[in-house]
């Protein structure tokens, strides 16, 4: 039965986030709200609750998941990024934005795209994702709380709670969450690719 958590949209508890990321680190798989909608989100090195997601999701090995990084720095020590595409990322983020950049090492081999060597990165804007982020002083594996069959992500953590409640481990609820998964841009390449236009505002990569 997963644990819930009613925090504060700006000003979330302290303690509740910390009960949280003893979650996140004894291996639990959490649903949690960002500035574009509510994500499934673990360790990053959980391979139980990779697949954990996978099956909520059914997802196969080429989905593309998403490291949602504390800030810039820390989203440097997981990708490659060239001058040109830091002030790109540097200047969209915090935000809803999902970027597609070359790996470095310290990604786990089974989190890349197999023949690409990529993986998603963001640095979200929602205060409760960005404490949780800062209790863990690392990364959250992430996937867009989208369930099979379904249009649209779950918004609401009391939905969240009954309808998962046996597939994951904890639920945030901080209120409204969106309802639109982030706009996911490809920089990979030679020029920008924008592969899923969502919350952000894709017009400066076109």
């Amino acid at each position: 039965m997963a644990r819930y958590y009613d925090v504060h949209p700006v000003d979330p508890q302290r303690r509740a986030i910390g009960q949280v990321a003893d979650v996140v680190r004894g291996g639990g798989l959490i649903a949690y709200p960002t500035d574009s909608c509510f994500a499934l989100g673990c360790a990053l090195g959980n391979a139980d609750a990779i697949e954990r997601i996978r099956s909520v999701r059914q997802l196969d090995d080429k989905h593309h998941f998403t490291l949602v990084c504390a800030d810039f720095a820390q989203l440097g020590q997981f990708v490659h990024v060239s001058n040109t595409v830091f002030r790109l990322v540097k200047a969209s983020t915090p935000g809803s934005y999902t970027f597609i950049l070359p790996a470095t090492r310290e990604v786990p081999r089974r989190l890349l795209h197999r023949k690409k060597r990529t993986v998603g990165v963001r640095i979200p804007e929602h205060p409760v994702v960005r404490a949780l982020l800062d209790e863990l002083g690392e990364p959250l594996l992430s996937s867009t709380l989208l369930l099979p069959g379904e249009e649209a992500p779950l918004t609401q953590g009391w939905d969240i709670k009954e309808r998962l409640d046996h597939a994951v481990d904890a639920v945030i609820d901080s209120g409204d969450c969106g309802t639109e998964p982030t706009t996911v841009v490809d920089l990979s390449g030679d020029e920008p690719e924008i592969v899923r236009r969502g919350a952000g505002d894709p017009s400066r990569f076109e």
